[in-house]
Order: structure tokens, then sequence, then C-alpha cells
């Protein structure tokens, strides 16, 4: 699709906000606003990140996009409240990171949950009969406790997760391995620590951020816009997600959402 105008947004600094878990949803909005950031020409992106971390697959993808464009445009991520576990991978997509002194970030590693409702189905006179074409085809079913087997099938996923994690941030930042994994053990630290760690490069809020964009495009930090990309949703899902907010039900059913579709899957995510 050719864009109109392509002068115009040369001129000024796209910005991209990833907030709350990171999912399919997410996937796919951030990417169709990368490609836009592509089409339109943007000489800088401004990644804004708030959000504790998601789906492995999901934050991968995003993470090779952004790696991709950054070939073309200029990227400073701008770690927010929270950024971390998968919105730490994600970042690694930018060229350059500043966060705000007591950003809560870090958290890098792989964490998989199953739940084990046996007793609780044992109490209420529940079972279930299970027909399947291996051994380990309801692996993390709910109704009974894992084998030793599946313990060692899962966790040899989750290594390999994580040392993809920790060959991703030691790319990324310039880092030995060893140093990554130093402090990837699932710890949190603020962004003054994060500095002092090598994961960012600079302390300071997102107009700072902005500012830096713009000055490593060429642009004027004082006078460049930013161009927001965001999706449009339909009217009737703005309606209800006003009602949503105005509840106090939103984050807590988005959550529950994203806990309902993530059920078995290995997360990067960090839980408070």
């Amino acid at each position: 699709m050719v864009w109109p105008f392509k002068p115009r947004f040369r001129k000024q600094i796209a910005r991209i906000e990833i907030t709350g878990a990171i999912a399919s949803a997410t996937r796919k909005r951030v990417l169709e606003a990368l490609k836009t950031v592509e089409e339109r020409k943007f000489p800088a992106l401004l990644l804004r990140i708030d959000s504790p971390g998601g789906t492995v697959g999901d934050s991968q993808e995003i993470y090779s996009a952004l790696k991709r464009l950054r070939e073309k445009v200029k990227i400073v991520a701008s770690f927010g409240n929270i950024s971390a576990s998968g919105g730490v991978y994600i970042g690694m997509g930018a060229q350059h990171i500043m966060a705000n002194p007591g950003t809560i970030t870090g958290s890098i590693g792989v964490i998989l949950r199953g739940n084990n409702l046996e007793r609780l189905l044992q109490k209420i006179g529940v079972s279930f009969k299970v027909i399947k074409s291996g051994p380990y085809k309801d692996i993390l079913a709910f109704d009974r406790e894992l084998t030793e087997p599946e313990q060692n099938i899962l966790q040899e996923l989750i290594d390999t997760s994580y040392q993809q994690f920790v060959q991703t941030v030691a790319e990324a930042r310039s880092l030995a391995e060893e140093t990554v994994r130093s402090f990837a053990d699932g710890r949190i630290f603020t962004g003054q620590q994060a500095l002092e760690l090598g994961i960012v490069d600079r302390l300071g809020t997102e107009e700072d951020a902005r500012r830096w964009a713009a000055q490593l495009a060429g642009l004027d930090p004082e006078k460049t816009p930013v161009y927001t990309l965001e999706e449009r949703k339909p009217l009737l899902n703005r309606i209800l997600q006003g009602d949503r907010q105005v509840s106090g039900l939103g984050a807590g059913l988005d959550w529950v959402e994203f806990e309902l579709s993530t059920s078995g899957l290995p997360l990067w995510l960090y839980r408070p």
C-alpha cells in the first residue's frame, strides 16, 4: 500500500505503546503498527513498554519484527512503570533503551504453570476418562499430578526457552551469556539497577526518550511531533471498554482473559 504525504511522516516520530500482558492480540496489533511505521517511512520510533510480560512466541515475534525494522528506523524503547520478562525481551529489539530510575524490570526467565484440582474433584465425586494417542498427550492435565517423565519433558522445554532469552539479551546488550545468567534468575530490579547491569542505556522519562529519538533521526527535539499508532476499535468495543473502565473491572477482566487463553503455555511473565 502506498501512503500519501510521506514527507510529512518523515518529519515525525512514530509512537507505539505496549501495555498489559502480551498475548496474540498484542502481537497482531504491534506487528501491524510496525508495518505502518515502515510503509510511511517514519525516521524514528518511540516504543513505550509498560508490561509484566506474556507468552514466549508472541514476544519473540514482536522482537524479531523490531530487529528487522531497526535496519531502517531509529528505535528507542522507553520502559514505563513496569517492563519485565516479555517486556524486557521486546525491548531488546530496540537499538537504545531508557528507563525511569524506579521502573520495575528484570524477571528474566520462563515459567510454565498448570493447575492440579485432583483433590477437589475427588471431594465432589468428579472424575475423567481419558483416551489418548500417547502417554504425554494430556500433559498438564488439571485432574492429576505430573509424572516424573512429564516433569523432565517440561523442564527441558523451559530450559530451552530460557537459553533463548539469555542469548537474546546477551546479543542485544553486548554482554557475555554468563554475565546475563548471573542476574537472569527471575529477580526483579529497578531501572537504576538495570542501568548498572547494562540492560538499559540511560535513565529518563518517556519525554526524554522522545527527544533522544528525535536527535538520533537528525530532527529537532524541541519541535518534532509524535504520531501515536493505535488500533481503531469498533464503536461497540469502545463503549463496552469504557463501561469496564468506569466500573473498575477492566484490568481484572483483561487478566482473567489472559489467564484463560494462555493456560499451559510457557510464559515470560512477572507475577507480583
